[in-house]
Protein backbone atom coordinates (compact mmCIF):
# COMPACT_ATOMS: atom_id res chain seq x y z
CA UNK A 1 0.00 0.00 0.00
CA UNK A 2 1.37 3.60 -0.99
CA UNK A 3 1.86 6.10 1.22
CA UNK A 4 -1.08 8.20 -0.18
CA UNK A 5 -3.85 5.20 -0.28
CA UNK A 6 -6.17 6.16 1.97
CA UNK A 7 -8.87 3.51 4.66
CA UNK A 8 -10.99 3.75 6.84
CA UNK A 9 -10.47 1.62 10.17
CA UNK A 10 -10.39 2.62 13.98
CA UNK A 11 -8.19 4.24 16.64
CA UNK A 12 -8.29 3.22 20.21
CA UNK A 13 -7.42 5.93 22.65
CA UNK A 14 -6.46 6.33 26.20
CA UNK A 15 -7.42 9.49 28.29
CA UNK A 16 -4.54 11.24 30.65
CA UNK A 17 -4.97 11.26 34.18
CA UNK A 18 -6.01 14.83 34.01
CA UNK A 19 -8.24 14.87 31.20
CA UNK A 20 -11.97 16.36 31.72
CA UNK A 21 -14.32 16.72 29.00
CA UNK A 22 -17.84 18.16 29.82
CA UNK A 23 -19.47 16.66 26.99
CA UNK A 24 -19.01 14.34 23.39
CA UNK A 25 -18.70 17.52 22.11
CA UNK A 26 -15.28 18.16 23.96
CA UNK A 27 -14.23 14.42 23.54
CA UNK A 28 -15.00 15.04 19.77
CA UNK A 29 -12.44 18.09 20.10
CA UNK A 30 -9.83 15.70 21.74
CA UNK A 31 -9.99 12.95 19.19
CA UNK A 32 -9.73 15.49 16.05
CA UNK A 33 -6.29 16.44 17.66
CA UNK A 34 -4.83 13.20 16.90
CA UNK A 35 -5.55 13.98 13.04
CA UNK A 36 -2.44 15.06 11.53
CA UNK A 37 -1.96 19.06 11.47
CA UNK A 38 -1.68 19.20 7.44
CA UNK A 39 -5.75 18.17 7.25
CA UNK A 40 -7.38 21.39 6.69
CA UNK A 41 -11.05 19.40 6.86
CA UNK A 42 -11.10 17.09 10.13
CA UNK A 43 -14.86 16.43 9.81
CA UNK A 44 -14.21 15.14 6.10
CA UNK A 45 -11.49 12.63 7.79
CA UNK A 46 -12.90 11.53 10.92
CA UNK A 47 -15.98 8.91 10.55
CA UNK A 48 -17.43 8.85 13.88
CA UNK A 49 -16.37 9.86 17.09
CA UNK A 50 -17.69 6.53 20.00
CA UNK A 51 -17.27 8.39 23.57
CA UNK A 52 -19.82 5.14 25.07
CA UNK A 53 -18.13 1.06 24.39
CA UNK A 54 -14.27 2.59 24.02
CA UNK A 55 -13.02 6.02 23.84
CA UNK A 56 -11.79 6.07 20.37
CA UNK A 57 -12.80 7.03 16.43
CA UNK A 58 -13.22 5.68 12.75
CA UNK A 59 -11.31 8.36 10.63
CA UNK A 60 -9.90 7.83 6.53
CA UNK A 61 -6.35 7.99 6.54
CA UNK A 62 -3.02 6.87 5.01
CA UNK A 63 -0.54 4.77 6.59
CA UNK A 64 1.63 7.55 6.46
CA UNK A 65 -1.10 9.63 8.80
CA UNK A 66 -1.70 6.27 11.01
CA UNK A 67 2.05 6.41 11.84
CA UNK A 68 2.03 10.28 13.01
CA UNK A 69 -1.12 9.48 14.94
CA UNK A 70 0.65 6.82 16.56
CA UNK A 71 3.73 8.75 18.50
CA UNK A 72 0.86 10.95 20.61
CA UNK A 73 0.03 10.67 23.90
CA UNK A 74 -3.29 9.00 24.69
CA UNK A 75 -2.64 6.34 21.65
CA UNK A 76 -3.29 2.70 22.30
CA UNK A 77 -3.80 1.02 18.38
CA UNK A 78 -5.21 1.71 15.09
CA UNK A 79 -7.22 -0.95 13.51
CA UNK A 80 -8.11 -1.10 9.91
CA UNK A 81 -11.63 -1.54 8.25
CA UNK A 82 -13.14 -5.10 8.09
CA UNK A 83 -15.56 -6.26 6.03
CA UNK A 84 -18.49 -8.51 7.80
CA UNK A 85 -20.47 -11.50 6.64
CA UNK A 86 -23.65 -11.05 7.58
CA UNK A 87 -24.71 -14.20 8.72
CA UNK A 88 -41.09 -16.01 12.87
CA UNK A 89 -44.38 -18.39 12.00
CA UNK A 90 -43.05 -21.91 13.67
CA UNK A 91 -40.03 -21.47 15.80
CA UNK A 92 -41.68 -19.47 18.91
CA UNK A 93 -43.84 -22.07 19.40
CA UNK A 94 -41.08 -25.03 18.44
CA UNK A 95 -38.70 -23.12 21.37
CA UNK A 96 -42.08 -23.56 23.43
CA UNK A 97 -43.48 -19.74 23.38
CA UNK A 98 -46.87 -18.94 23.72
CA UNK A 99 -49.36 -16.13 24.28
CA UNK A 100 -50.24 -15.68 28.40
CA UNK A 101 -48.35 -18.88 28.96
CA UNK A 102 -44.91 -19.73 30.29
CA UNK A 103 -41.60 -17.38 29.80
CA UNK A 104 -43.67 -14.95 27.63
CA UNK A 105 -46.14 -14.42 30.55
CA UNK A 106 -43.69 -14.65 32.88
CA UNK A 107 -41.64 -11.83 31.34
CA UNK A 108 -44.61 -9.76 29.94
CA UNK A 109 -43.28 -10.78 26.30
CA UNK A 110 -40.34 -8.28 27.16
CA UNK A 111 -42.32 -5.06 28.02
CA UNK A 112 -40.18 -2.12 28.78
CA UNK A 113 -36.70 -3.45 27.47
CA UNK A 114 -34.48 -3.09 24.56
CA UNK A 115 -32.70 -4.91 22.23
CA UNK A 116 -29.90 -3.55 19.66
CA UNK A 117 -28.98 -5.31 16.51
CA UNK A 118 -26.08 -4.24 14.42
CA UNK A 119 -26.83 -5.97 10.71
CA UNK A 120 -28.30 -3.82 7.59
CA UNK A 121 -30.12 -1.58 8.42
CA UNK A 122 -34.22 -1.95 8.75
CA UNK A 123 -37.25 -1.42 6.83
CA UNK A 124 -39.11 0.86 8.99
CA UNK A 125 -42.40 0.80 7.88
CA UNK A 126 -42.94 -3.37 7.38
CA UNK A 127 -45.87 -4.55 9.10
CA UNK A 128 -43.75 -5.92 11.94
CA UNK A 129 -42.14 -2.99 13.07
CA UNK A 130 -46.08 -1.82 13.91
CA UNK A 131 -46.18 -0.25 17.46
CA UNK A 132 -49.66 -1.71 18.24
CA UNK A 133 -49.89 -1.89 22.08
CA UNK A 134 -45.99 -1.00 22.10
CA UNK A 135 -45.39 1.38 25.64
CA UNK A 136 -43.60 4.49 25.24
CA UNK A 137 -40.07 4.25 24.97
CA UNK A 138 -38.26 3.99 28.80
CA UNK A 139 -36.78 6.89 30.02
CA UNK A 140 -33.20 5.90 30.16
CA UNK A 141 -33.48 5.36 26.22
CA UNK A 142 -31.13 8.37 25.43
CA UNK A 143 -30.82 7.02 21.42
CA UNK A 144 -31.20 8.30 18.06
CA UNK A 145 -33.91 8.13 15.13
CA UNK A 146 -32.11 8.77 11.73
CA UNK A 147 -35.14 8.43 9.95
CA UNK A 148 -37.60 11.21 9.57
CA UNK A 149 -40.33 11.77 12.32
CA UNK A 150 -42.75 9.37 11.06
CA UNK A 151 -40.65 6.30 10.44
CA UNK A 152 -39.89 5.46 13.93
CA UNK A 153 -42.18 4.62 16.56
CA UNK A 154 -42.83 2.77 20.34
CA UNK A 155 -41.60 -0.10 18.60
CA UNK A 156 -38.64 0.84 16.37
CA UNK A 157 -37.37 3.59 18.73
CA UNK A 158 -33.79 4.14 17.14
CA UNK A 159 -32.27 3.36 13.88
CA UNK A 160 -28.63 4.88 13.00
CA UNK A 161 -25.85 4.52 10.20
CA UNK A 162 -22.23 3.35 10.61
CA UNK A 163 -21.29 2.53 7.11
CA UNK A 164 -21.46 5.16 4.05
CA UNK A 165 -22.41 3.34 1.25
CA UNK A 166 -21.49 3.58 -2.17
CA UNK A 167 -24.55 5.86 -2.77
CA UNK A 168 -23.26 7.83 0.13
CA UNK A 169 -26.04 7.97 1.75
CA UNK A 170 -26.24 9.00 5.45
CA UNK A 171 -29.45 6.52 6.10
CA UNK A 172 -30.13 3.37 8.23
CA UNK A 173 -32.76 2.04 5.20
CA UNK A 174 -31.99 -1.47 4.80
CA UNK A 175 -31.62 -1.96 1.24
CA UNK A 176 -30.50 -6.10 1.37
CA UNK A 177 -33.47 -7.10 3.72
CA UNK A 178 -31.12 -9.73 5.86
CA UNK A 179 -31.33 -6.80 8.98
CA UNK A 180 -34.74 -6.43 8.55
CA UNK A 181 -35.59 -10.19 8.98
CA UNK A 182 -33.13 -10.65 11.79
CA UNK A 183 -34.89 -7.52 13.28
CA UNK A 184 -38.13 -9.15 12.76
CA UNK A 185 -37.07 -12.62 14.27
CA UNK A 186 -35.98 -11.17 17.49
CA UNK A 187 -38.49 -8.49 18.49
CA UNK A 188 -40.89 -8.11 15.68
CA UNK A 189 -44.37 -7.36 16.62
CA UNK A 190 -47.45 -9.92 15.85
CA UNK A 191 -48.73 -9.82 11.78
CA UNK A 192 -51.41 -12.48 11.53
CA UNK A 193 -51.34 -14.24 8.05
CA UNK A 194 -47.52 -14.03 7.44
CA UNK A 195 -46.67 -16.46 4.82
CA UNK A 196 -44.16 -16.92 1.69
CA UNK A 197 -45.93 -17.97 -1.70
CA UNK A 198 -49.11 -19.27 0.57
CA UNK A 199 -46.70 -21.86 2.49
CA UNK A 200 -45.85 -21.32 6.24
CA UNK A 201 -49.01 -19.66 6.72
CA UNK A 202 -49.46 -18.31 10.39
CA UNK A 203 -48.94 -15.46 12.92
CA UNK A 204 -45.98 -14.23 12.48
CA UNK A 205 -44.07 -13.21 15.47
CA UNK A 206 -40.59 -12.09 17.28
CA UNK A 207 -39.03 -14.03 20.41
CA UNK A 208 -39.83 -10.54 22.29
CA UNK A 209 -42.81 -9.10 21.01
CA UNK A 210 -42.81 -6.53 23.26
CA UNK A 211 -39.47 -5.35 23.73
CA UNK A 212 -38.09 -1.95 21.48
CA UNK A 213 -35.43 -2.18 18.73
CA UNK A 214 -32.78 0.01 18.49
CA UNK A 215 -30.85 -0.58 15.04
CA UNK A 216 -27.37 0.19 13.85
CA UNK A 217 -27.09 -0.31 10.04
CA UNK A 218 -22.86 -1.45 10.60
CA UNK A 219 -21.87 -4.46 8.04
CA UNK A 220 -21.30 -4.86 4.53
CA UNK A 221 -22.31 -8.38 2.64
CA UNK A 222 -19.33 -10.85 2.38
CA UNK A 223 -19.22 -14.60 2.13
CA UNK A 224 -15.62 -15.42 2.46
CA UNK A 225 -14.69 -16.86 5.96
CA UNK A 226 -11.76 -15.03 8.12
CA UNK A 227 -9.50 -16.39 10.02
CA UNK A 228 -10.20 -15.98 13.55
CA UNK A 229 -8.60 -12.62 15.40
CA UNK A 230 -7.14 -12.97 18.98
CA UNK A 231 -9.47 -10.32 21.07
CA UNK A 232 -6.47 -7.85 21.36
CA UNK A 233 -6.99 -7.89 17.51
CA UNK A 234 -11.07 -8.02 16.82
CA UNK A 235 -13.26 -5.05 17.42
CA UNK A 236 -16.24 -6.95 18.24
CA UNK A 237 -14.56 -8.52 20.87
CA UNK A 238 -13.17 -5.13 22.02
CA UNK A 239 -15.97 -3.21 22.10
CA UNK A 240 -18.41 -6.66 23.28
CA UNK A 241 -16.54 -6.55 26.41
CA UNK A 242 -17.15 -3.04 27.23
CA UNK A 243 -20.78 -3.52 26.96
CA UNK A 244 -21.00 -6.24 29.23
CA UNK A 245 -19.14 -4.43 31.71
CA UNK A 246 -22.01 -2.20 31.13
CA UNK A 247 -24.41 -5.34 32.05
CA UNK A 248 -25.67 -5.51 28.72
CA UNK A 249 -25.64 -9.34 27.55
CA UNK A 250 -23.88 -9.75 23.73
CA UNK A 251 -24.86 -12.97 21.33
CA UNK A 252 -22.98 -13.12 18.30
CA UNK A 253 -23.93 -15.38 15.09
CA UNK A 254 -21.18 -18.80 15.08
CA UNK A 255 -20.50 -18.21 11.16
CA UNK A 256 -21.72 -20.28 8.22
CA UNK A 257 -18.75 -22.35 7.20
CA UNK A 258 -19.95 -26.05 8.50
CA UNK A 259 -18.79 -28.47 8.94
CA UNK A 260 -15.66 -28.23 8.76
CA UNK A 261 -13.98 -28.16 12.05
CA UNK A 262 -12.42 -24.94 13.63
CA UNK A 263 -14.17 -22.85 11.64
CA UNK A 264 -16.34 -21.03 14.86
CA UNK A 265 -16.07 -17.05 14.78
CA UNK A 266 -17.04 -14.60 17.65
CA UNK A 267 -15.78 -17.07 20.12
CA UNK A 268 -14.56 -14.28 22.88
CA UNK A 269 -15.99 -16.14 26.73
CA UNK A 270 -17.73 -13.24 27.40
CA UNK A 271 -20.17 -13.86 23.90
CA UNK A 272 -22.85 -16.55 23.85
CA UNK A 273 -21.78 -17.82 20.57
CA UNK A 274 -24.66 -19.19 18.48
CA UNK A 275 -24.88 -22.49 16.04
CA UNK A 276 -27.86 -23.19 13.81
CA UNK A 277 -30.48 -26.24 14.04
CA UNK A 278 -33.83 -27.06 12.36
CA UNK A 279 -37.32 -26.80 13.50
CA UNK A 280 -40.11 -29.60 12.88
CA UNK A 281 -41.45 -27.73 9.73
CA UNK A 282 -40.89 -28.77 6.26
CA UNK A 283 -42.18 -27.42 3.06
CA UNK A 284 -42.28 -30.41 1.27
CA UNK A 285 -41.80 -31.28 -2.41
CA UNK A 286 -41.02 -34.80 -3.00
CA UNK A 287 -39.17 -36.65 -6.21
CA UNK A 288 -40.99 -39.18 -7.56
CA UNK A 289 -38.60 -41.58 -9.85
CA UNK A 290 -39.70 -43.78 -12.46
CA UNK A 291 -38.71 -47.00 -10.72
CA UNK A 292 -41.19 -45.58 -7.94
CA UNK A 293 -38.81 -44.20 -5.53
CA UNK A 294 -40.10 -41.56 -3.59
CA UNK A 295 -37.61 -39.03 -1.72
CA UNK A 296 -38.83 -36.18 0.16
CA UNK A 297 -37.50 -32.44 -0.20
CA UNK A 298 -38.14 -29.44 -0.16
CA UNK A 299 -39.15 -26.24 -2.34
CA UNK A 300 -40.83 -22.70 -1.30
CA UNK A 301 -42.54 -22.74 -4.51
CA UNK A 302 -45.68 -25.15 -4.13
CA UNK A 303 -47.30 -24.95 -7.73
CA UNK A 304 -50.94 -26.14 -7.66
CA UNK A 305 -50.97 -26.98 -11.46
CA UNK A 306 -48.49 -29.52 -12.24
CA UNK A 307 -48.51 -32.49 -14.42
CA UNK A 308 -48.03 -35.75 -12.48
CA UNK A 309 -46.61 -37.17 -15.62
CA UNK A 310 -43.38 -38.32 -15.21
CA UNK A 311 -40.34 -36.23 -17.22
CA UNK A 312 -37.02 -37.24 -18.39
CA UNK A 313 -33.85 -36.58 -15.91
CA UNK A 314 -30.24 -36.01 -15.78
CA UNK A 315 -27.76 -34.84 -13.76
CA UNK A 316 -26.51 -31.73 -14.53
CA UNK A 317 -24.63 -31.20 -17.76
CA UNK A 318 -26.05 -28.39 -20.28
CA UNK A 319 -29.35 -28.83 -20.67
CA UNK A 320 -30.29 -25.77 -21.87
CA UNK A 321 -32.02 -26.58 -25.36
CA UNK A 322 -33.75 -29.21 -23.29
CA UNK A 323 -37.56 -28.66 -22.46
CA UNK A 324 -39.56 -30.67 -19.20
CA UNK A 325 -36.67 -32.53 -18.00
CA UNK A 326 -35.76 -32.48 -13.88
CA UNK A 327 -31.91 -31.76 -13.45
CA UNK A 328 -30.49 -33.07 -10.13
CA UNK A 329 -27.40 -31.51 -7.91
CA UNK A 330 -25.90 -32.23 -4.75
CA UNK A 331 -23.18 -31.00 -2.73
CA UNK A 332 -21.60 -33.19 -0.60
CA UNK A 333 -20.73 -31.77 2.58
CA UNK A 334 -24.52 -30.91 3.24
CA UNK A 335 -25.28 -34.18 3.79
CA UNK A 336 -28.97 -33.89 4.40
CA UNK A 337 -29.58 -30.30 5.31
CA UNK A 338 -32.25 -28.91 2.41
CA UNK A 339 -33.11 -25.66 1.91
CA UNK A 340 -36.77 -24.30 0.89
CA UNK A 341 -35.91 -22.10 -1.73
CA UNK A 342 -38.55 -19.99 -3.65
CA UNK A 343 -37.51 -21.23 -7.25
CA UNK A 344 -38.90 -19.98 -10.20
CA UNK A 345 -39.72 -23.23 -11.88
CA UNK A 346 -41.10 -26.88 -9.86
CA UNK A 347 -38.33 -28.52 -8.43
CA UNK A 348 -37.15 -29.76 -5.05
CA UNK A 349 -34.32 -29.46 -2.96
CA UNK A 350 -32.76 -32.81 -1.62
CA UNK A 351 -30.42 -34.38 0.43
CA UNK A 352 -26.90 -35.43 -0.33
CA UNK A 353 -27.76 -38.67 0.53
CA UNK A 354 -30.78 -39.27 -1.41
CA UNK A 355 -29.60 -37.01 -4.50
CA UNK A 356 -26.68 -39.95 -4.71
CA UNK A 357 -29.73 -42.33 -4.37
CA UNK A 358 -31.19 -40.76 -7.94
CA UNK A 359 -27.72 -40.57 -9.54
CA UNK A 360 -27.61 -44.46 -9.09
CA UNK A 361 -31.03 -44.92 -10.63
CA UNK A 362 -30.08 -42.17 -13.67
CA UNK A 363 -27.28 -44.48 -14.57
CA UNK A 364 -28.97 -47.61 -14.34
CA UNK A 365 -31.38 -46.61 -17.27
CA UNK A 366 -30.97 -45.41 -20.68
CA UNK A 367 -34.32 -43.39 -19.79
CA UNK A 368 -34.48 -42.36 -16.33
CA UNK A 369 -37.75 -40.04 -15.47
CA UNK A 370 -39.17 -38.22 -12.76
CA UNK A 371 -41.59 -35.56 -11.20
CA UNK A 372 -42.15 -33.93 -8.35
CA UNK A 373 -45.10 -34.36 -5.81
CA UNK A 374 -45.72 -30.92 -3.83
CA UNK A 375 -47.45 -31.24 0.00
CA UNK A 376 -46.93 -27.82 0.95
CA UNK A 377 -46.39 -27.03 4.92
CA UNK A 378 -46.19 -29.99 7.31
CA UNK A 379 -45.20 -30.20 11.11
CA UNK A 380 -43.89 -32.58 13.58
CA UNK A 381 -40.47 -33.69 11.88
CA UNK A 382 -39.66 -36.06 15.01
CA UNK A 383 -35.69 -35.74 13.57
CA UNK A 384 -35.60 -31.86 14.70
CA UNK A 385 -33.86 -30.34 15.70
CA UNK A 386 -30.91 -31.27 13.91
CA UNK A 387 -27.87 -28.97 13.21
CA UNK A 388 -27.17 -27.66 9.98
CA UNK A 389 -24.66 -28.21 7.57
CA UNK A 390 -23.59 -24.83 7.30
CA UNK A 391 -23.19 -24.03 11.04
CA UNK A 392 -19.35 -23.82 12.02
CA UNK A 393 -17.93 -25.71 14.34
CA UNK A 394 -15.49 -25.45 16.80
CA UNK A 395 -12.46 -26.22 18.45
CA UNK A 396 -12.23 -22.19 18.47
CA UNK A 397 -8.76 -21.74 17.01
CA UNK A 398 -7.89 -18.86 19.55
CA UNK A 399 -8.82 -20.24 22.38
CA UNK A 400 -9.47 -23.81 22.72
CA UNK A 401 -9.58 -24.41 26.35
CA UNK A 402 -13.08 -22.45 25.78
CA UNK A 403 -16.07 -24.67 23.92
CA UNK A 404 -17.34 -23.27 21.20
CA UNK A 405 -20.59 -22.48 19.92
CA UNK A 406 -22.18 -22.52 23.21
CA UNK A 407 -25.12 -23.32 21.86
CA UNK A 408 -27.21 -24.20 18.84
CA UNK A 409 -31.03 -22.24 17.83
CA UNK A 410 -33.09 -22.68 15.47
CA UNK A 411 -32.03 -21.09 11.71
CA UNK A 412 -32.89 -22.98 8.89
CA UNK A 413 -35.74 -21.74 6.88
CA UNK A 414 -36.54 -19.05 9.40
CA UNK A 415 -39.78 -17.25 7.54
CA UNK A 416 -39.53 -13.02 9.00
CA UNK A 417 -39.70 -10.10 7.42
CA UNK A 418 -38.21 -8.66 4.21
CA UNK A 419 -38.16 -6.24 1.70
CA UNK A 420 -41.51 -5.51 -0.04
CA UNK A 421 -40.21 -6.55 -3.40
CA UNK A 422 -39.03 -9.92 -3.12
CA UNK A 423 -37.21 -10.60 -6.14
CA UNK A 424 -35.67 -14.02 -7.97
CA UNK A 425 -38.85 -16.05 -7.24
CA UNK A 426 -41.50 -15.16 -8.79
CA UNK A 427 -41.71 -12.64 -11.49
CA UNK A 428 -43.39 -9.43 -10.57
CA UNK A 429 -44.25 -11.24 -7.48
CA UNK A 430 -44.45 -9.17 -3.88
CA UNK A 431 -44.09 -10.43 -0.38
CA UNK A 432 -43.76 -8.77 2.88
CA UNK A 433 -41.68 -12.10 4.26
CA UNK A 434 -39.25 -14.33 3.26
CA UNK A 435 -37.53 -17.80 4.12
CA UNK A 436 -33.74 -17.46 4.45
CA UNK A 437 -31.26 -20.02 6.58
CA UNK A 438 -28.01 -18.63 8.20
CA UNK A 439 -26.86 -18.73 11.55
CA UNK A 440 -27.61 -14.54 11.72
CA UNK A 441 -31.28 -16.24 11.90
CA UNK A 442 -30.51 -18.11 15.21
CA UNK A 443 -29.18 -15.38 16.87
CA UNK A 444 -31.31 -12.71 17.34
CA UNK A 445 -33.70 -16.20 18.53
CA UNK A 446 -31.07 -16.25 21.16
CA UNK A 447 -31.05 -12.34 21.51
CA UNK A 448 -34.87 -12.04 22.52
CA UNK A 449 -34.98 -15.27 24.56
CA UNK A 450 -31.89 -13.71 26.72
CA UNK A 451 -34.00 -10.31 26.30
CA UNK A 452 -37.20 -12.23 28.28
CA UNK A 453 -34.83 -14.12 30.53
CA UNK A 454 -33.68 -10.46 31.53
CA UNK A 455 -37.41 -9.24 31.97
CA UNK A 456 -38.10 -11.67 33.96
CA UNK A 457 -34.93 -11.63 36.77
CA UNK A 458 -33.99 -7.84 36.41
CA UNK A 459 -31.05 -8.54 38.45
CA UNK A 460 -29.51 -11.18 36.73
CA UNK A 461 -26.32 -10.13 35.01
CA UNK A 462 -24.70 -10.95 31.43
CA UNK A 463 -22.89 -14.34 32.42
CA UNK A 464 -25.89 -15.49 34.78
CA UNK A 465 -28.25 -15.53 31.75
CA UNK A 466 -25.36 -17.11 29.60
CA UNK A 467 -25.10 -19.83 32.10
CA UNK A 468 -28.98 -19.88 32.17
CA UNK A 469 -29.16 -20.81 29.15
CA UNK A 470 -26.21 -23.36 28.61
CA UNK A 471 -27.05 -25.35 31.75
CA UNK A 472 -30.34 -25.87 30.68
CA UNK A 473 -29.77 -26.67 26.90
CA UNK A 474 -31.34 -30.05 25.36
CA UNK A 475 -29.75 -32.75 23.82
CA UNK A 476 -32.21 -34.90 22.74
CA UNK A 477 -34.52 -34.04 19.81
CA UNK A 478 -38.16 -34.60 19.74
CA UNK A 479 -37.82 -38.32 18.84
CA UNK A 480 -36.16 -38.16 22.56
CA UNK A 481 -32.56 -39.21 20.92
CA UNK A 482 -29.59 -37.83 20.58
CA UNK A 483 -29.23 -34.72 18.26
CA UNK A 484 -28.06 -35.32 15.19
CA UNK A 485 -25.77 -33.15 12.87
CA UNK A 486 -26.02 -32.95 9.01
CA UNK A 487 -25.06 -36.62 8.29
CA UNK A 488 -27.57 -37.81 10.97
CA UNK A 489 -24.91 -38.78 13.30
CA UNK A 490 -24.81 -37.91 17.17
CA UNK A 491 -23.79 -34.48 17.37
CA UNK A 492 -20.58 -33.74 19.34
CA UNK A 493 -19.61 -31.06 21.33
CA UNK A 494 -17.91 -28.84 18.62
CA UNK A 495 -20.96 -28.85 16.74
CA UNK A 496 -24.33 -28.19 19.26
CA UNK A 497 -22.26 -26.46 22.42
CA UNK A 498 -24.27 -27.24 25.24
CA UNK A 499 -27.21 -28.30 23.43
CA UNK A 500 -30.56 -26.88 21.78
CA UNK A 501 -31.97 -23.68 23.66
CA UNK A 502 -34.64 -24.11 26.09
CA UNK A 503 -36.50 -21.37 27.40
CA UNK A 504 -38.91 -22.70 29.49
CA UNK A 505 -35.68 -24.75 31.45
CA UNK A 506 -33.53 -21.41 31.27
CA UNK A 507 -36.14 -19.62 32.86
CA UNK A 508 -35.63 -21.68 36.26
CA UNK A 509 -31.91 -22.88 36.27
CA UNK A 510 -31.67 -23.29 39.85
CA UNK A 511 -27.73 -22.31 40.08
CA UNK A 512 -26.02 -20.10 37.90
CA UNK A 513 -22.28 -19.35 37.06
CA UNK A 514 -22.54 -15.40 37.67
CA UNK A 515 -18.94 -14.81 36.12
CA UNK A 516 -18.00 -11.02 36.82
CA UNK A 517 -16.14 -9.23 33.77
CA UNK A 518 -12.52 -8.94 35.64
CA UNK A 519 -12.82 -12.88 35.90
CA UNK A 520 -12.27 -12.92 31.94
CA UNK A 521 -9.44 -10.51 32.12
CA UNK A 522 -8.04 -13.04 34.60
CA UNK A 523 -8.33 -16.48 31.82
CA UNK A 524 -6.86 -14.08 29.62
CA UNK A 525 -4.05 -12.81 31.34
CA UNK A 526 -3.27 -16.39 32.60
CA UNK A 527 -4.35 -19.03 30.47
CA UNK A 528 -1.99 -21.46 32.20
CA UNK A 529 -4.81 -23.78 33.63
CA UNK A 530 -3.38 -25.84 36.63
CA UNK A 531 -5.08 -29.59 37.13
CA UNK A 532 -7.34 -27.96 39.36
CA UNK A 533 -10.02 -24.85 38.97
CA UNK A 534 -12.30 -23.52 42.09
CA UNK A 535 -15.53 -22.56 40.62
CA UNK A 536 -18.49 -20.79 42.30
CA UNK A 537 -22.37 -21.34 41.57
CA UNK A 538 -25.15 -18.60 42.48
CA UNK A 539 -28.61 -19.88 43.85
CA UNK A 540 -31.37 -18.21 41.74
CA UNK A 541 -34.09 -21.06 42.92
CA UNK A 542 -35.37 -21.53 46.42
CA UNK A 543 -33.82 -20.03 49.38
CA UNK A 544 -33.45 -23.55 50.96
CA UNK A 545 -32.18 -26.14 48.55
CA UNK A 546 -29.76 -28.91 48.14
CA UNK A 547 -27.92 -29.57 45.04
CA UNK A 548 -25.39 -33.19 44.60
CA UNK A 549 -22.83 -33.35 42.02
CA UNK A 550 -23.30 -35.99 39.12
CA UNK A 551 -19.99 -36.65 37.46
CA UNK A 552 -20.34 -37.82 33.65
CA UNK A 553 -16.79 -38.90 32.89
CA UNK A 554 -14.54 -38.69 29.77
CA UNK A 555 -12.63 -41.26 28.46
CA UNK A 556 -9.34 -41.16 29.76
CA UNK A 557 -9.93 -38.58 31.97
CA UNK A 558 -10.83 -39.32 36.01
CA UNK A 559 -12.29 -35.89 37.35
CA UNK A 560 -13.57 -35.38 41.39
CA UNK A 561 -15.59 -32.72 42.69
CA UNK A 562 -15.35 -31.51 46.43
CA UNK A 563 -17.67 -30.99 47.94
CA UNK A 564 -20.20 -32.81 46.27
CA UNK A 565 -23.29 -31.71 48.02
CA UNK A 566 -24.00 -27.97 48.17
CA UNK A 567 -26.44 -26.68 50.74
CA UNK A 568 -28.39 -22.86 50.10
CA UNK A 569 -30.34 -21.73 52.68
CA UNK A 570 -31.32 -18.34 51.12
CA UNK A 571 -31.20 -16.44 48.19
CA UNK A 572 -28.04 -15.70 45.61
CA UNK A 573 -25.82 -17.30 48.07
CA UNK A 574 -22.63 -18.57 46.48
CA UNK A 575 -20.48 -21.77 47.49
CA UNK A 576 -17.54 -22.85 45.17
CA UNK A 577 -16.39 -26.66 44.49
CA UNK A 578 -13.15 -27.86 43.19
CA UNK A 579 -12.57 -29.72 40.40
CA UNK A 580 -9.58 -31.85 39.55
CA UNK A 581 -9.11 -33.72 36.56
CA UNK A 582 -6.04 -36.45 36.38
CA UNK A 583 -5.84 -38.43 33.28
CA UNK A 584 -6.10 -41.63 33.26
CA UNK A 585 -4.47 -42.93 29.90
CA UNK A 586 -1.31 -42.76 27.60
CA UNK A 587 -3.77 -42.52 24.53
CA UNK A 588 -4.37 -39.33 22.45
CA UNK A 589 -7.77 -38.30 23.62
CA UNK A 590 -9.22 -36.43 20.55
CA UNK A 591 -7.18 -36.68 16.84
CA UNK A 592 -7.40 -32.07 16.87
CA UNK A 593 -5.58 -32.11 20.28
Amino acid sequence: MSGSTIRKGSSKLELPDDSVFSDAKDLYLWHQSFLPTNISNHSSHIVYSYPHVFNGFAARLSPDEVKVMETKPGFVSARPQRVLQLQTTRSPSFLGLHHNHGLWNASNSGKGFIIGILDSGILPKHLSFNDNRMPPPPAKWKGKCQFNFTACNKKLIGARNFVMDELQTDSPLDRDGHGTHTSSIAAGNFVDSANLLGNANGTAVGIEPRAHLAIRNGCDFYFHWRKPEPPYENMIAIGSYSVIEKGIFVSCSAGNDGPSSGTVVNGSPWILTVGASTTDRKISAVAILGNGAEYEGESAFQPTKISPKLLPIINGGDCESLDGIVVIGTKKKRGYTTRSDGHVLPATHISYIDGLKILKYINSTSTPTATISFKGTRLGDKHAPEVASFSSRGPYKISPGILKPDIIVPGVHILAAWKETLTGVIPSSKSAFNIISGTSMACPHLAGVAALLKSSDPDWSPAAIKSAIMTNADLVNLGNNPIQDEKLNPADLFTIGSGHLNPSKANDPGLVYDIQPQDYVHYLCGLNYTDQQVTAVTNVGEDSSTYRVQVIGVEGITLSITPRILKFSVLNKKLSYQITFKRSTSKILHKDT
